[in-house]
């Protein structure tokens, strides 16, 4: 036997055949999403913290940190409602297999959809897959955990938006991808 003690290169067919380049783009597909997340010391630095002089001020604010801290605030609000289905397990199961039904069918697709032959755009998936989420979650009888924990997340978010103050965000208008624009009209001399 001149093979012995040496590794395989490739499975065998008699074994189920497994997608590992699907398995690397999904990693690779989550690394870039959880990429945009913000650092958590850059989000609760002590000394961004004060109130904001007017409501318009408020308002600019927690326009600029809800774009800015966009995924810190998303997962703020899913911890939020994850540990309100704590004491609702039916609920927390639900929950936990629509968020893959969302990484599979919204996150993680190179693809567009198609179904039945039709090509379905990404803003059909994402309202039909957000009112189904909603409808099933309500369906597990925990109504009011489940909305009184997103108000909770919603609030928690604006709080925060509203008194971290904006100065050091944004150093460049590129890297906040656009979000931010001139209000008023640019005069050139």
């Amino acid at each position: 036997m001149t093979n012995y003690g040496t590794i395989p290169t490739s499975s065998s067919p008699s074994g189920p055949p497994v997608n590992l380049e699907y398995i690397s783009r999904a990693k690779e597909r989550l690394k870039t999403g959880l990429g945009t997340r913000r650092p958590w010391r850059e989000m609760f630095d002590i000394h961004c913290f004060n109130l904001p002089k007017s409501f318009h001020e408020a308002v600019a604010r927690v326009r600029t940190n809800i774009a800015y801290f966009r995924m810190n605030y998303a997962i703020v609000v899913l911890l939020i409602l994850f540990l309100s289905l704590l004491w609702h397990p039916i609920s927390l199961i639900v929950f936990i297999a629509m968020m893959v039904v969302w990484l599979f069918l919204y996150f993680l697709r190179d693809e567009p959809l198609v179904i039945f032959g039709r090509l379905i755009s990404d803003q059909v998936v994402l309202i039909v897959l957000a009112v189904v989420t909603i409808i099933v979650l309500l369906l597990t009888r925990a109504t009011t955990n489940i909305l009184s924990s997103l108000l909770v997340g919603v609030v928690v978010v604006l709080i925060h938006a509203a008194i971290r103050k904006t100065d050091d965000l944004f150093a460049d208008e590129e890297a906040a991808g656009g979000l931010l624009r001139s209000s008023g009209p640019s005069s050139s001399s």
